[in-house]
């Protein structure tokens, strides 16, 4: 009976987590479904090293010389008003910023910890000058804080890679530290948009449950993703476009070069991997959250700025078939995605191998009006009893997406998955 009451109980516990108490939260996560393109930021000290960050502490970097990087960390080139302005060239819609990562070290004025920012030679507080610059400029803002810190010493694990178990620990202490300097975040630099949480280690689902509550007591409208042990409001798959998901929200996380942080000669992304991984995402249900690493003198690299350009460049032309979209209602395949608004359909095609394309798919109660080529051509269009065969010819084929609206007479927002073919002509 005890059993039962419990799982009843925490049931109730979960649903309010996901629906929160304040109906506003549904509305910022619709927000953030629509916006779909955000940067995430991994910075600190470590970029001195060029290692990874947290990662590298105790293993490529010895425990005691990574601890001390702060004191060499003075990076003069920092503008926050210039990394604004490149995500919004970029044509993203919100900003994560790591503010404290597994290495404990805390980007920001925080009375809860000596480690931090301020004792830095730089001792300014980049986390406000980046909360001043996106309400300047309009871009909402999140932060990413670790769960696990294997600096703290009431954390029960710490580096290497959180392999090592400490002789003595407090997870309550260091539970109540990790809510303080969370909810301290939320009043010194909110609203803000998302709380992005991470590597939940010795956290379960009601330890982590209890972290969303308590910032959710400040801002009850902020979003949560599941990496604090609990649920959350939304799923984070790594360094891969997630797999088709249109019953839960879900953002990819995935690095612009390999690295997180800074890495000297890193290989970063082609246009077209960064433009497909957005448009993957998008097409599956989900967001980008895409990251860059900068440097330890404060600026982002030349080469990442570029790439980011040129996906903004892209999206001027086409983010009205990405932004304010939801994914299908085609099912992914190996050579295109679909995205839907109101009553139209964006068929994304990528990766044609063969001559002229010539696609099938049911007509799933769609009522289509007329289908046209985002980037101007002739497209064939059949209509059979039960399916539509589209036609193109190759030479209409655009490098990084050809792009079909299929305009029909009604919502297509209801319409269930369905699967599209493809025939080699």
């Amino acid at each position: 009976m005890k059993k039962a009451i419990f799982q009843i109980s925490f049931l109730i516990l979960s649903l309010n987590a996901f629906c929160g108490n304040d109906p506003s939260l549904q509305q910022k996560l619709n927000w953030w479904q629509d916006a779909r393109f955000g940067m995430f930021i991994h910075w600190g000290p470590v970029s001195l090293k060029g290692t990874e960050i947290g990662w590298s502490r105790g293993s490529e970097v010895p425990i005691e010389e990574y601890d001390n990087l702060y004191k060499q960390f003075n990076p003069s080139n920092f503008n926050a008003d210039e990394w604004v302005k490149l995500a919004k060239d970029a044509g993203m819609k919100y900003i994560v910023f790591t503010s404290k990562h597994h290495d404990g070290f805390c980007m920001w004025d925080t009375k809860y910890t000596d480690y931090n920012i301020m004792n830095s030679p730089f001792k300014r507080d980049v986390m406000k000058e980046l909360a001043d610059a996106c309400k300047k400029q309009g871009m909402a803002l999140g932060f990413y804080h670790s769960t696990c810190d294997w600096h703290h010493p009431d954390f029960p694990l710490t580096s290497p890679g959180g392999k090592v178990k400490r002789p003595t620990s407090n997870l309550d202490r260091y539970t109540t530290y990790l809510k303080n300097e969370s909810v301290e975040i939320i009043k010194k630099y909110g609203p803000l948009l998302v709380m992005w949480y991470d590597v939940p280690m010795e956290f379960d689902a009601v330890r982590g449950q209890s972290v969303i509550d308590e910032i959710r007591k400040v801002q009850p409208d902020i979003i949560v993703n599941n990496r604090t042990g609990a649920k959350g409001d939304f799923d984070t798959p790594e360094q891969r476009v997630g797999d088709f998901q249109i019953d839960r929200p879900w953002e990819t996380c995935m690095t612009i070069a390999n690295q997180w942080a800074w890495k000297p000669n890193d290989q970063v992304k082609s246009p077209e991997q960064c433009l497909h991984s957005l448009i993957r995402s998008a097409g599956g249900g989900g967001n980008l959250l895409f990251n860059v690493g900068p440097m330890p003198d404060g600026r982002i690299e030349p080469l990442q700025v570029t790439r980011l350009r040129e996906m903004g460049e892209w999206l001027k032309k086409y983010g009205y078939s990405i932004f304010g979209t939801r994914g299908g209602p085609f099912k992914p395949t190996s050579w295109c995605v679909s995205t839907r608004n109101d009553k139209t359909i964006y068929l994304h095609i990528l990766n044609w191998k063969g001559e002229s394309p010539k696609i099938v798919f049911p007509s799933a109660g769609m009522n289509i009006m007329g289908i046209r080529l985002a980037s101007g051509g002739d497209v064939k269009v059949t209509k059979r009893r039960n399916s539509y065969t589209i036609e193109l010819d190759k030479n209409v084929l655009q490098p990084i997406d050809t792009i079909l609206e299929i305009l029909t007479a009604g919502n297509v927002m209801n319409i269930q998955p369905v699967e599209i073919t493809s025939e080699l002509n």
